[in-house]
């Protein structure tokens, strides 16, 4: 009986001696592991409280956006949550003030497969004259079919990656103002996945991407997390260069638990079942690794790096190659500026 797709991924992606850490929630060098939820992992992030911490977090509006958004106002971070539902959002709002009321969370409108959105979303930030220490590029689009964007380009590209990427390039010298201003270094993460690792080389064209002939949700999705962790690289490096006290890592979440219906019973069936779900993390435990880059004090500093369970990790050969990076972000810049020249024009 095969498992669901969810299930043989996360099988598939963890080798046996992994796959054992992984599920006895063995601590790595940062002293979580898999178990570790946002809230433990936050609990040294207390002198947060007294320092205004601003953060930016897309996708917060449901499963580990809206947890991170959770743990982060619990830490004293005022919030801005970019949201397409705004009815959705201030329902995400009213949970978090529930628990801790003192929270600060101002609620724009964002979509992020739209440039033009995402230039109103900036424009109406920045004039808010609020900090920016972090930026969570969390949302994740994935589209079992082909969808296109309204500059033409690929749903879940344009979302994932062309999105963030924009957002990030347009906030990126208020965060380095922000941390020159304030001594309090900025940081940027963007949410990636394992499953970036599927993609290779020739599997990697940036016009294939943009508008892909023989269309695969699978394929895509990996493709636009593997171009998240190219970005990081290359942000990281940029800004190296210009001595800024900005960090960008992109981290993998885990694959979190849903709703699961049994359509088949029987012992064999039951234990694959089991087994698997053991693989598969709580929402709070989705949000750690993400909470940890963001505010821990262990990774001051640390920047262009891949993380999983909160610790540095391993990340695909192509992930890792920085003249990938390097020609990736040529290629965006120039059709950015090309569908923005068009936009005004």
């Amino acid at each position: 009986m095969a498992l669901p797709r969810i299930f043989s991924c996360s099988l598939r992606l963890h080798p046996m001696k992994e796959t054992l850490r992984y599920l006895a929630g063995v601590a790595g060098p940062s002293g979580f592991g898999s178990n570790s939820t946002a809230e433990q992992v936050t609990e040294d992030c207390s002198c947060l409280l007294s320092s205004h911490i601003t953060a930016i977090i897309t996708g917060a509006t449901s499963g580990i956006g809206a947890e991170t958004a959770r743990v982060l106002a619990k830490r004293g971070v005022r919030l801005v949550i970019p949201a397409r539902d705004l009815k959705r959002a201030a329902e995400v709002k009213e949970m978090i003030q529930k628990e801790t009321p003192q929270a600060e969370i101002i609620l724009l409108e964002i979509d992020l497969s739209s440039f033009a959105s995402i230039k109103r979303f900036c424009s109406e930030f920045l004039s808010l004259g609020l900090p920016l220490n972090i930026l969570i590029n969390n949302a994740g689009k994935f589209s079992q079919n082909l969808e296109f964007s309204e500059e033409k380009i690929e749903m879940t590209f344009a979302t994932n990656y062309l999105g963030h990427f924009l957002l990030t390039e347009m906030l990126l010298e208020k965060m380095i103002q922000t941390a020159a201003q304030t001594g309090i270094e900025g940081r940027i993460v963007n949410v990636s996945s394992v499953i970036h690792s599927w993609v290779k080389t020739d599997g990697f064209s940036f016009n294939h991407m943009l508008n892909p002939k023989n269309y695969n949700g699978t394929r895509s999705y990996a493709q636009s997390k593997l171009a998240n962790i190219l970005h990081a690289k290359e942000v990281a490096r940029r800004l190296k260069v210009r001595n800024a006290r900005v960090t960008i890592n992109a981290v993998h979440p885990g694959v979190v638990k849903t709703g699961i219906i049994r359509d088949h019973k029987g012992f064999i069936t039951d234990s694959l079942f089991f087994l698997a779900s053991k693989l598969l993390k709580s929402t709070s435990q989705g949000a750690a690794t993400t909470c940890y880059v963001a505010l821990s004090p262990r990774t001051n500093g640390v920047s262009g790096k891949y993380f999983a369970d909160c610790n540095e990790s391993s990340c695909s050969v192509l992930a890792k190659d920085e003249s990938e990076a390097r020609k990736l972000w040529k290629q965006t810049c120039a059709l950015i500026h090309r569908r923005l020249c068009q936009s005004t024009s």
